[in-house]
């Protein structure tokens, strides 16, 4: 009875730490940039990202969820053209938003 209580738990556990995002080729164009870098760029849209804060009853580390919401963002702003992403809002959920932008 403890058995399969035990091998769902360690799955949990082990689901919470890996990455589940692949960066695209589009993505891997893609730089994150603060505000001030993008000033001579175009703003092309946004690109908002949404990922598991945790599984189960396993809180997932903020590091982690910090890369994937980035890894997303990435893989979108780089199927719309863009080639940087700026951070907008604060990670809530584990949502967040990026403005995604053309940049020479």
């Amino acid at each position: 009875m403890h058995k399969p209580l035990l091998l769902l738990s360690l799955c949990a556990a082990f689901s919470a730490c890996s990455n589940w995002v692949n960066v695209t080729s589009a993505g891997m164009l893609v730089s994150v940039a603060t505000p001030a870098e993008v000033t001579q760029c175009t703003r092309l849209g946004s690109a908002n990202t949404n990922a598991l804060s945790e599984i189960g009853f396993v809180q997932r580390g903020s590091e982690k969820l910090q890369q994937e919401l980035i890894d997303l963002a990435r893989n979108e702003a780089g199927d719309m053209g863009g080639n940087r992403i700026v951070v907008e809002s604060p990670i809530t959920e584990g949502r967040q938003s990026f403005g995604v932008y053309r940049c020479p």
